[in-house]
């Protein structure tokens, strides 16, 4: 089986945002609703997906499929404005393909964030959580195939996933700029469906907190490439049978947008403090 994402091209894609953008010690991928956090960034240079050889193309409302790379808080910091989802049709070798060019570009720290549903019925719309561990519930993996030996080992190790000592500094972040921030159990569905009301119960049952349709398969190869990571999800809605109503994604980016005060503000406190 012949892997859809090598070497080459993924040096052929670092090499064009390299030469366009320059490295990157940090690299952020922003979710549904909250790539206006690209703002930030100080002398930026953005690249569109469509100009990098071999990258996919955001298909979603809410992701625009782009690669903005800058300074923040002193620090390079490369951010995707839109990423890709299994769910679009791609191989999770090509929805992770660009966590694989930031580790090609340097990259040491990704921050991954996403829009999800609450699954915990204790969250509300508009909070922030730390995501503490992962489950995958798509049955597939982006590391299915050849190993990339140059970017990790065959058998990587998940134990600590998220990095215990990027989630005590966010704590702190969020302690010091007056933001909430849960901790939980973030689950991957593979979508595009919203989940059942069934599905919901039988998540809470096996500890999820909250619940979405991306992430994973970008922590299990930022892993493989021995990245710290930062997981941070948007409580955008309550997940399926919470509230007695139907689950749409003009309140998943509405909620983005009201949500991203906080995400910016703790966002910042972190990439500072890294």
């Amino acid at each position: 089986m012949e892997h859809s994402v090598n070497q080459k091209r993924i040096e052929a894609a670092a090499q064009t945002i390299r030469e366009a953008c320059g490295n990157a010690e940090v690299g952020v991928i922003l979710g549904s609703g909250l790539g206006d956090y690209v703002q930030a960034l100080e002398s930026a240079t953005v690249l569109p997906y469509a100009d990098i050889p071999g990258f996919p193309v955001s298909t979603v409302i809410g992701h625009a499929g782009e690669w903005h790379a800058g300074t923040l808080h002193g620090k390079r910091v490369a951010m995707m404005r839109g990423r890709f989802h299994y769910y679009e049709g791609y191989s999770l070798q090509d929805v992770t393909l660009p966590v694989r060019v930031m580790q090609a570009l340097g990259a040491g720290t990704l921050i991954i964030t996403n829009a999800a549903g609450g699954v915990n019925t204790g969250f509300a719309p508009g909070d922030l959580m730390a995501i503490a561990d992962c489950i995958n519930m798509t049955g597939v993996s982006p590391l299915f195939g050849p190993n990339l030996d140059a970017f990790g080992p065959r058998f990587p190790d998940m134990t600590r996933a998220f990095d215990p000592e990027l989630r005590a500094l966010a704590r702190g972040c969020a302690a010091d700029a007056g933001v909430t921030l849960h901790e939980g159990v973030y689950a991957q569905m593979s979508g595009p469906s919203y989940e059942t009301p069934a599905e919901i119960r039988m998540l809470r049952t096996l500890g999820a907190d909250a619940v979405g349709m991306s992430t994973v398969p970008e922590v299990v190869v930022a892993r493989h490439g021995g990245l710290r990571v930062l997981g941070i999800s948007c409580i955008t809605n309550m997940a399926a049978g919470i509230l007695d109503q139907p689950l749409n994604h003009d309140e998943v980016m509405e909620t983005g947008e009201r949500a991203k005060g906080a995400f910016r503000a703790l966002l910042d406190a972190v990439i500072t403090r890294i």
